[in-house]
């Protein structure tokens, strides 16, 4: 008979409920294994919910296949905070691509984004496009987004035929759907915002190391509690957003 740490390792391979259920080790008396074929029963059907989500955030790729051959997810990262650039990814997956438990960058822990960012990086075609914080200033956030979105989308290898956009319209003269909540409902928006959510988290650990003391490592320059003591006693720093407050008005004191 095999031991314990055997059938684990065993069962460790399955990948299906149905394989589970066929397991010689499902009459084992052993506590031990009971305890093991529960774990990966909760684990393989987890799994199996996880590509039924993302079998349904695929439906819009589905239905444009018929006439898109590129489709181009696009999505921004730091329409809200007080400082930094905002950083926008335009991700076309390929055929046959599945990562069960992509999702909204924002409800994915760090250690799942880093993972996820690695390989859509490593499988996709991508572009990553920023808007500075004086192009924020003069323009305004939302047309700064646009134009992150814009020059993301031109840094695709690939031209795409149809673009997926998060609750956005970006008027490039390619055909576009917008999405209200796209990056939890389409997977090449999720895939935008993982690229987007990433790349931005880089630049403000950057600015840390040239800008010490607001924290923006932590913060990635929201205006938390911590950023606006910072602000109130250093004052604003280059890459603060002078039109957003309360930059604006400690700026005009």
């Amino acid at each position: 008979m095999k031991k314990i740490s055997e059938v684990e390792t065993e069962l460790r391979g399955y990948t299906t409920i149905d394989e589970l259920n066929r397991s010689p080790w499902r009459d084992d008396p052993r506590k031990g294994v009971a305890k093991s074929l529960e774990r990966h029963r909760k684990r393989l059907e987890n799994e199996a919910l996880m590509r039924k989500k993302y079998e349904h955030m695929s439906r819009y790729e589905h239905n444009l296949k018929a006439k898109a051959e590129y489709i181009a997810g696009v999505d921004e990262a730091g329409r809200g905070p007080i400082a930094g650039e905002v950083v926008a990814a335009a991700v076309v997956l390929p055929e046959g691509f599945m990562l069960p438990g992509l999702d909204d960058s924002k409800k994915l822990s760090l250690k799942k984004r880093r993972a996820f960012r690695e390989i859509i990086m490593a499988e996709a075609d991508y572009g990553i496009g920023t808007a500075s914080v004086d192009e924020i200033d003069r323009l305004n956030i939302y047309q700064a987004s646009r134009l992150a979105m814009e020059r993301a989308v031109d840094k695709l290898a690939t031209a795409p035929d149809h673009l997926l956009v998060d609750a956005m319209t970006i008027d490039m003269g390619i055909e576009e759907t917008s999405i209200i909540k796209g990056d939890a409902n389409s997977v090449s928006i999720a895939a935008a915002s993982v690229l987007a959510k990433t790349e931005r988290d880089l630049y403000m650990e950057h600015h840390e190391t040239v800008y010490p003391g607001y924290g923006f490592a932590a913060h990635k320059g929201y205006g938390t509690t911590e950023h606006l003591a910072a602000l109130d006693s250093f004052g604003p720093c280059e890459i603060h957003r002078h039109t957003f407050e309360p930059v604006k008005s400690i700026r005009s004191k």
